[in-house]
């Protein structure tokens, strides 16, 4: 007679069978194989320092930072040590703000440990993106200073400086600086410059027989102002924040010869700068603001919150547009709209530029919630008038020396123009996807060119909109 197994016995069977079965599986094709590394970036700034691992799998990692001397140690699992990640200590520059170098080495089997030694205490982030556009996994080190740099202060550190060549910007009264803070800043640092050599002792004296004569000091006569005034007397600068579309990680848009958005913008906004740096309006000096001045990445909302922490006047964002049809040309300005785009191109052009933080790379989870807050729509009726003047300024000067691709100002919700008390536009100088439009954008003269056009329509602009003399927290 044939005996039959227990019934019990056969789920618990066919479980372990298929539960071998699985690990046979994963062992040829995730366990054994592991993840493959992509490629390693280092992106250094001022700002911050990032480090990216592209991979064709999800990595995990396990950080903890080490304060004296500072650095942060990443143990990688699922992953042996190969040529790519080797890679990273040699693309370390001398000059990187943040790291001083990175060493990497097989902690043991499967576990790969990255130590990165930094020059300054720091914040690190450490966060991974999932796939999207051309990048596959990404593992990210953000490492950002303890003490950030004030934007501000460097301002003024920049217009303490002599330049010989520009005009003596005209003085105001120490009343008018008391309007504003930022103006009696600046009177405060000259005087604590003036103190300082005031009080270095002098170099050795002549001897006696080679003295002059001493002569009395005159007494200063009524109503002329003394040395305490005049270095109190100071100037309003006029500040107007650039950002270069994209950076780092988000290339922007790519010509079909091989351009990238992100580095033509970037040079039309350091060819600006000169100019902007080099006026005045009504006698008060001009200073550009760069919310970025390399090649690195900065979120939407950071561009934004940049501006407004040095209380910008102006907020012009330079881009280079692309569309699938290679027969678009022609420049753009946008300002922002409370109700909608002007245009269905308007809002997927819109729609593609706030896309950029997924590309480029945003730690959603630490991300500063005074800059999720600007993110909201907190426009005003008044901003965008003042948008829509600036960019109709702007636009009139562009088709002087170009071809427009509309002929007046549009509008839709682009993030990166919604700071509630700055006029800001976003100029498209050209479709970089236009054969003919990628070569001129790669042309010094047509930078040149573009980059006066610009400064020409904020002239303009501040002749018929003077600005206030606000109120600046230092």
């Amino acid at each position: 007679m044939r005996s039959t197994p227990p019934p019990s016995a056969d789920p618990a069977r066919r479980s372990l069978l298929q539960a071998g079965t699985l690990v046979l599986l994963l062992g040829a094709q995730q366990i054994a194989r592991g993840a493959s590394i992509v490629a390693v970036r280092v992106w250094p700034a001022q700002d911050y320092s990032r480090v990216t691992i592209e991979s064709d799998r999800a990595l995990v990692a396990k950080q903890f930072f080490v304060a004296t001397p500072p650095r942060l140690a990443v143990d990688i699992e699922g992953i042996d040590l190969d040529p790519a990640l080797r890679e990273l200590v040699a693309k370390v520059r001398p000059d990187d703000p943040n790291i001083a170098g990175i060493r990497v080495g097989q902690n043991q089997p499967g576990v790969v440990r990255m130590v990165v030694d930094l020059k300054q205490e720091a914040r690190p982030q450490v966060f991974s993106l999932t796939p999207i556009a051309a990048y596959q996994h990404r593992l990210v080190f953000d490492l950002y200073p303890a003490q950030a740099p004030d934007p501000l202060a460097a301002l003024i550190a920049e217009r303490l400086q002599p330049h010989a060549a520009a005009p003596a910007p005209a003085p105001f009264t120490p009343r008018d600086a008391g309007g504003d803070p930022l103006g009696a800043l600046i009177a405060e640092r000259i005087e604590g410059l003036e103190d300082t050599i005031a009080n270095t002792a002098p170099p050795a004296a002549p001897p006696a027989s080679a003295a002059p004569p001493r002569v009395a000091a005159a007494p200063a006569r009524p109503g002329t102002p003394s040395v305490a005034s005049k270095v109190r007397a100071t100037d309003r600068m006029i500040i107007v924040a650039l950002d270069p579309g994209h950076g780092g990680e988000d290339p922007g848009a790519i010509g079909p010869g091989g351009t990238r958005e992100k580095d033509v913008v970037l040079q039309v906004a350091l060819l600006l700068r000169e100019r902007i740096n080099a006026t005045q309006v009504g006698g008060n000096p001009m200073r550009a603001f760069l919310t970025r001045d390399g090649d690195y990445f900065v979120p939407l909302a950071t561009r934004v919150q940049k501006a407004r922490r040095v209380q910008a006047d102006l907020f012009v964002s330079i881009h280079a547009d692309a569309f699938t049809n290679p027969a678009a040309r022609g420049a753009s300005v946008f300002a922002l709209s409370q109700s909608g785009a002007s245009s269905a191109a308007a809002r997927w052009l819109a729609n593609k530029e706030n896309q950029a933080d997924l590309i480029g790379g945003v730690n959603v989870k630490t991300q500063d919630q005074h800059v999720q807050r600007v993110m909201l729509d907190m426009s005003t009726t008044a901003q965008i008038k003042d948008s829509l003047q600036l960019g109709g300024t702007l636009l009139g000067e562009i088709g002087a020396m170009a071809k427009l691709h509309k002929p007046r100002v549009e509008q839709a919700g682009f993030a990166v123009l919604k700071a509630p008390d700055i006029p800001s536009v976003l100029v498209e100088t050209a479709f970089i996807s236009n054969p003919q439009e990628e070569a001129r954008l790669k042309s010094a003269r047509y930078q040149q060119q573009l980059a006066d056009a610009l400064m020409r329509g904020i002239t303009r602009y501040f002749a018929k909109n003077p600005p206030l003399a606000r109120s600046r927290s230092v």
